[in-house]
Order: structure tokens, then C-alpha cells, then sequence
């Protein structure tokens, strides 16, 4: 991510995300690029958000959950093919998820269905923060591509947090 592009993310974060958000990691952690959701929501919770959740294969379990507990954003976190550049970032908002991820996916309900369903309630707001993959081969570890935007996306999603906290 060049400085121009990180800029327009977070600014596009800060403007978006306002209020309680829930991060849901998304993603299969033995093929590769495909574990990105999963480690960037791990690393989250691990860096004190207490609202991040590590879904893995199955977002579908966790939205009930969240629904429940009054969220103004839920974000999923998925390595997401856009036809960028490996480690490239994508911010959508649930129309573009669905019109992206409508039915075919590799999850059990596709993302698009799932941002359906947390609009549904008409209080909170669905986002995908994705990530080009450059792999998503059996048994393979994050790419350095990969992994380099996550520890950018980290970096801002920590600062987001703990300006929500001081705002508070």
C-alpha cells in the first residue's frame, strides 16, 4: 500500500466506521492467502478489540451473535479476488459485496447474503475489507505481499480503535 492509497483507506475508515464496531475474520487457515481474515481478526483481539471475531470457514455463525449485541458496522476481513495486485486492499460497502459475492462462494453463505442479512435489521451497516491474494495453495503460509498489508491494516485498525476509545 503506498502512502497516497493508505491515506484514502484510512481516511475512507474514519469516515465509514463511526461507532461500535464488530472486525469477523474470515477465512481457511491452511491455504495460504485464504488465512488473512482469520490472522488480522486474531491479531486484533490480541492487541485488546474486544470486538473481534475470528469466524474462520463459517461467518454465518457468528452473525446472530452480533446482531445481538447492538453494532452500529460489522466488517468482515477476507482475502477477497478483485483482480489487483497481490496484497492490493479493498474497502465495499454491502451493495458492492453483493454485487461482487451475490451466491458463489467459498463460505457456506456467501458474503454478499450475509451483508443482506446484517442490513436487515436497518441499524447496522455491512462492510468487507479484503485483500488481493497472490496464494491460496494447500499448506502454504501468508505471501510476504499478504502479510505486508495486513500488518498496515492492522496498524490502522488500531489507531481507529483507540481513537473510538478517547472519543468515548
Amino acid at each position: 500500500m503506498e502512502g497516497n492509497r493508505k491515506s484514502t483507506l484510512r481516511q475512507q475508515l474514519e469516515h465509514s466506521l463511526q461507532g461500535r464496531v464488530c472486525f469477523i475474520g474470515v477465512g481457511n487457515p491452511g491455504y495460504g492467502d485464504d488465512a488473512f481474515g482469520v490472522h488480522l481478526a486474531q491479531a486484533l483481539f490480541e492487541a485488546g478489540v474486544p470486538d473481534a471475531v475470528v469466524a474462520g470457514t463459517s461467518p454465518d455463525r457468528w452473525i446472530g451473535t452480533a446482531l445481538q449485541r447492538d453494532f452500529d458496522h460489522i466488517v468482515f476481513l477476507d482475502a477477497v479476488e478483485f483482480g489487483a495486485a497481490a496484497g492490493s486492499v479493498v474497502f465495499l460497502d454491502s451493495e458492492e459485496i453483493a454485487q461482487r459475492h451475490p451466491q458463489i462462494s467459498t463460505h457456506k453463505i456467501s458474503l454478499g447474503t450475509l451483508a443482506k442479512v446484517v442490513e436487515s435489521n436497518g441499524a447496522t451497516r455491512a462492510w468487507l475489507l479484503g485483500v488481493q491474494p497472490e496464494s491460496l495453495k494447500e499448506g502454504r503460509a501468508i505471501t510476504p505481499a499478504v502479510r505486508k498489508s495486513m500488518e498496515a491494516l492492522l496498524q490502522l485498525l488500531l489507531q481507529r480503535s483507540r481513537q473510538v476509545v478517547t472519543a468515548c
